[in-house]
C-alpha cells in the first residue's frame, strides 16, 4: 500500500503542526487543488494559503482550484520554514509540515505519523531535523592511541 500524502491531526492539535503534507513535486500550482480538495471546503469558501517560497520554487501569486481562486502569500516576518498553512475560513485553519517531494518513503512515513500525531510538541524544523539519518562519521585515517589501552 503507497504511503499517504497527507496526515492531519485528529481533531484539535495541541502542538504547532496539524499535520504533515508529503507532496508529489514541488509546483504549487500541481499540488495545491489535490490538497485543498481534501480539507473539503465548500465552493465559496475563501482559502489563503501561506507557504515558504524556498519550498515552492516559482509559487505563483493565485491557484486556480476547484473552482475558485486560492491567493497565495509569503510568510510574514518570523514565518517558520518548511510548513504549509491553509485558512478556509469558517471550515479551518491547517498549519501543515511539508516534507520535501524527494524525502524517501521511509522517512516519509515516519514524518507523517509524527506530524499527525496531536501531542506532538516540535516545529516543522524540529521534525525534518529528527527525520533524517545522522551523517556518517569521517574515517580515521590515522590508528586511534586510545582503542590499544
Amino acid at each position: 500500500m503507497p504511503t499517504p500524502r497527507l496526515a492531519l491531526t485528529p481533531d484539535v492539535s495541541h502542538g504547532p503542526l496539524d499535520g504533515v503534507r508529503w507532496p508529489h513535486c514541488d509546483a504549487l500550482e500541481l499540488e495545491l487543488p489535490s490538497l485543498v480538495g481534501s480539507l473539503g471546503p465548500d465552493p465559496d469558501t475563501t482559502v489563503r494559503v501561506t507557504v515558504d517560497p524556498a519550498e515552492w520554487s516559482d509559487a505563483p501569486r493565485t491557484v486556480m482550484a476547484l473552482g475558485r481562486v486560492i491567493a497565495v502569500e509569503a510568510p510574514g516576518p518570523g514565518g517558520e520554514a518548511h510548513v504549509i498553512s491553509l485558512d478556509c475560513g469558517s471550515v479551518g485553519r491547517w498549519v501543515l509540515l511539508v516534507v520535501p517531494p524527494d524525502e524517501p518513503g521511509g522517512t516519509a512515513a515516519r514524518l507523517l505519523a509524527a506530524a499527525a500525531d496531536p501531542e506532538n510538541p516540535l516545529t516543522a524544523a524540529s521534525m525534518l531535523a529528527l527525520g533524517r539519518p545522522l551523517p556518517a562519521l569521517p574515517s580515521r585515517l590515522a590508528p586511534d592511541p586510545c582503542a590499544s589501552r
